[in-house]
């Protein structure tokens, strides 16, 4: 008798918890070198804590990483709409995993590259926001399809010819299942995306043509309008919301929709999901078959200075606004010159695209209660005006977590970054 074999599929759950056997050695620049040779897990049983790592140090708080998870969580209930946040953010598939078990319908990733991680670490439904057109790839995920039928994947699509291309590499890699995409609205001045209604109609009449792909849906981000909380910034994006509601509006009444198993609206960055779900939230209770899906992937890490001006929930929509989950550590390692301190942390180790790093505390000390960052270099931030020794360690709030998870392969987790003396209890690993 002949058994068909059945392929055991490793879970985010089972590759997450692998990681704690690696070995510590130089290439993880935030563990000091009395960890190498340890595994993450000997390491974390000897209880360390933050005064034995060195400096330039990025760290996370477990404390502030629990509220903002369990306060998006309950905000996305409460609002009727579907969170896959964009992992892209952190590319770290521990923090993936506390998501997923925080209720999360999948993970959005942007890159070939990330979604080989995110399968490599078990995840069963991913987002891919934006096109896949390399045909080495697309026969990739063809054979990921074809074998695994539990996996769900949808990706976007905004002209014709990217219609065509996809279809004709699927078409030569032999793929069984058709690859869901959504028609991908942009607007006059953004990023991608049809620049109109007309346009991303054709597109989807052309999806619903090639027989290796099926619309599932409409897509777009709204944070390629607006980087502020002004009123007109506010207001463009209302619009386009409504453009993008039309556009669903219009698929669904053409028939264009009917294949999809489940149709999906989606957009939502981290800095108006609120708008999102006001305006996209009620498609979803128009049809049953419809799903609402915000991307939001800054608001588990949160920050000190772009988002926690324009997280939503830092404007009012919202009694429990996000905490700052990242931290910068550095050292004083000069005085050259009366009101001017030489850190030992710059551009290689902290973002600095949307704000320079903000001082906040002396390391049992207490608060800085002058001081600004003026500039970095790659490896000294310049802090002037801080009642600071050298040798003192500064704690620096940071401003946008999306360029500072990839300047480190592993981050420690402190129990509380405001603690006397924090304590290490974990190590996340990151994949850029």
């Amino acid at each position: 008798m002949v058994t068909e074999a059945i392929t055991v599929r490793p879970t985010i759950d089972s590759r997450v918890a692998a990681l704690a056997e690696e070995r510590l050695d130089w290439r993880f620049k935030a563990v000091p070198a009395a960890a190498h040779g340890s595994t993450v897990a000997e390491y974390l049983a000897s209880r360390p804590t933050l005064d034995g790592l060195g400096t330039p140090l990025l760290t996370l708080d477990a404390a502030a990483l629990h509220r903002n998870l369990t306060t998006m969580a309950a905000w996305c209930t409460a609002a009727g709409v579907d969170l896959a946040p964009h992992g892209k953010t952190t590319m770290a598939p521990a923090l993936w995993q506390l998501q997923l078990a925080a209720g999360c319908r999948g993970v959005t990733l942007a890159t070939l590259p990330q979604l080989r991680v995110g399968r490599a670490f078990g995840l069963r439904s991913i987002h891919l926001a934006g096109a896949l057109l390399d045909p080495a790839g697309l026969a990739w995920l063809a054979a990921e399809l074809d074998g695994d039928p539990g996996f769900s994947f949808a990706c976007w699509v905004d002209g014709e010819r990217s219609v065509a291309l996809m279809d004709a590499a699927l078409r030569t890699a032999g793929a069984q299942r058709p690859v869901d995409v959504c028609v991908e609205l942009g607007a006059p001045g953004g990023r991608t995306g049809c620049r109109d209604l007309g346009e991303a109609l054709a597109v989807a009449r052309a999806v619903h043509r090639a027989p290796t792909l099926r619309l599932t849906g409409t897509s777009g981000y709204e944070g390629a309008l607006a980087d502020d909380a002004a009123a007109d910034s506010l207001a463009a994006v209302e619009r386009y919301l409504g453009d993008l509601a039309e556009l669903h509006r219009r698929l669904t009444a053409e028939g264009l929709l009917d294949g999809a198993e489940e149709v999906l609206v989606t957009a939502g960055g981290s800095g108006y999901f609120d708008t999102v779900a006001e305006v996209l939230g009620p498609l979803a209770r128009e049809d049953g078959r419809t799903r609402a899906v915000l991307r939001s992937g800054a608001y588990l890490v949160h920050d000190d200075g772009f988002y926690r001006g324009l997280s939503p929930l830092s404007r009012g929509a919202g009694d429990r606004p996000f905490r700052s989950a990242m931290h910068g550590w550095a050292r004083v390692v000069s005085r050259p010159e009366p009101g001017l301190a030489l850190l030992d942390g710059g551009k290689r180790d902290f973002p600095y695209d949307k704000g320079l790093p903000g001082p906040q505390l002396v390391h049992g000390r207490g608060p800085l209660s002058g001081g600004r960052i003026t500039a970095l270099n790659d490896q000294h931030a310049f802090l002037r005006d801080a009642a600071v020794e050298v040798g003192d360690l500064v704690r620096l709030g940071l401003s946008h977590p999306c360029t500072a998870f990839d300047k480190w392969s592993l981050i420690p987790v402190l129990d509380s970054a405001d603690a006397e003396r924090p304590r290490v209890v974990d190590l996340v690993r990151t994949f850029f």
